[in-house]
Formats: structure tokens, sequence, C-alpha cells
């Protein structure tokens, strides 16, 4: 799969994920002592829904543009109210940006907290660097993503959280990220790793959470939201996420913000599955 992101940002699968982003910078921020935001694969930054990669695919429109327009029960729009009030300016100005990952971390840290970004795409770091360069608190790195998960952990902080998001286009992907994450965890076993992967293939993905399931790492909550039906040929319909380490409430979070999430960015048939493939 090739996920260039300019023409995804803003998508069924971004919600979900800046969300659960969100929730869990949210959780780290209620201890006094800092934390570390570690990001693998950061991208731009920020993106463009006006530019033609968006307007191609008008994936936005049914991801973002839609939630911020859905009337939520009151306990789920609570707890995406953060995100929405991070994105939803931007998105609803006439510029339309979306914006990634970091700038949603940029908006949730502390002056203590630090945050590492590791982009190895030459035109997405620069862009990264213009939006977050100035940023006393952020650090802007061009290394493979791989290379940097195993560099940067621990962090000194010894608190933190790492987002493994790859663009998934090499075959070998899902075993790197694999190795990777269980590598990165053995050096930071109290750190909390944030993963996201896209199901196209059900027999792929499966082999996938089996070898995480058969690893050493203890705790893994899995979340996947499905808003159409996947498959190798069609557009992604479902993505998923493995908290690795995840806060105590976020569980019951999740069972809360994914089945409205399903049922107002449905295009055909919605699911959503939350489970823990190693039982604790």
């Amino acid at each position: 799969m090739n996920y260039r992101h300019d023409y995804h940002a803003g998508n069924f699968a971004d919600v979900m994920k800046h969300v659960v982003l969100t929730r869990i910078l949210l959780h780290l921020r209620t201890k006094p002592a800092p934390f570390r935001y570690v990001e693998t694969h950061a991208g731009s930054g920020i993106y463009d829904l006006c530019g033609k990669e968006a307007e191609a695919t008008g994936e936005w429109r049914r991801g973002i543009g839609r939630f911020l327009a859905a009337g939520l029960p009151a306990e789920v729009r609570a707890l995406a109210l953060p995100y929405l009030d991070i994105v939803g300016p931007s998105v609803l100005s006439a510029a339309r940006r979306y914006k990634g990952s970091p700038s949603i971390a940029a908006a949730l840290l502390r002056p203590q907290d630090k945050m590492l970004l590791c982009e190895l795409h030459p035109e997405a770091r620069r862009s990264l660097e213009a939006h977050l360069g100035h940023d006393p608190r952020a650090k802007v790195i061009g290394i493979d993503g791989y290379i940097g998960l195993n560099a940067f952990v621990p962090p000194v902080e010894r608190r933190g959280l790492v987002l493994i998001d790859p663009p998934f286009e090499t075959p070998d992907e899902l075993s790197r990220l694999t190795s990777g994450l269980e590598a990165a965890w053995r050096k930071w076993r109290t750190g909390v790793f944030l993963v996201w992967y896209p199901v196209k293939d059900a027999s792929v993905v499966g082999s996938f959470l089996a070898s995480v399931s058969r690893g050493k790492i203890e705790k893994v909550l899995r979340l996947e939201l499905q808003v159409a039906d996947p498959g190798p040929d069609r557009p992604l319909g479902r993505a998923g996420l493995l908290v690795v380490n995840p806060p105590f409430r976020l569980e019951a979070e999740a069972r809360l913000i994914l089945p409205a999430l399903a049922e107002c960015l449905a295009e055909g048939r919605a699911e959503v599955a939350i489970d823990w493939p190693r039982p604790e």
C-alpha cells in the first residue's frame, strides 16, 4: 500500500488515530512530571485540504468534515472536544488545513515537556521544520523512523508516548514494525506506544496481530474501526491502533468513542473491535 498522506489527511483513520492520541496525551498531562513525545514517521505536520491531492480523494470531507458536524452524545463530545478544539478551527478556516499528529501534540505539550520528531523525506521534513522548528520543545531529525525508535528510547524523562505511524510503502513494513516495537519496549517497558496500521488484507493483519500476541509485550490494547468493507483493491475502509501500556481509562473511553465514530463516518458496513491480543 502507498499511503501518501497528502491524499488522506483528515480521513476516518486520522480522526480515530488523533482522538486516541489526544486522549493519551491528556492522561500523561495529569501528572506534573515532564514527559516526552516521540514520533517515528512525523510527516509534514499540517496538510492543505484545498490542495490537488486532498481534493482528488475528498476523504477529509467524509472524515473530519463529517465528524465536526456530527451530533454526538454528550459523553462522546466531552471526550472528543479537546481534539476538535485543536483541529477544527484550521479545517473550518478559509485556508482549510488539517493539523497532523506533531501539531496536535504541540498543542497539548506543557512547557516542561519535549517532543522528538523523526522524518526522513526531505520535503516533508522541511515543511515540519517550518511549522514547528521554532518551538523550543520540539526537535526535528532527518532519520529513518525505526532507527530513531531504537535510538531515542528510553527518554531522559522516563515518561512519555511514542507514535509509530509508518507509510506502509514496503512489503516488509509489518515485519519491521513488529521487531522494532518489541525491541523498543524491551528498552522502555513503562513507555506508552501507539501503533497505527491499515487493514487491507485481513490475513496479513491477522498474522501481524498474532506475532504481537506471541511476543513478550505484556499490555497491548487493540482498537479497530471499519467504515466500509476492506479489501486489497478497495480504498482504505478499516484501520487499527495498538496501544502498549494504555492509560487506565483509555479502554473505557474507546468503548464510547469508536462506536460513535462508526455511526457518523460509515460509508458501508461499519464495525468496531476493542480487545487485548495478548490476554493480561
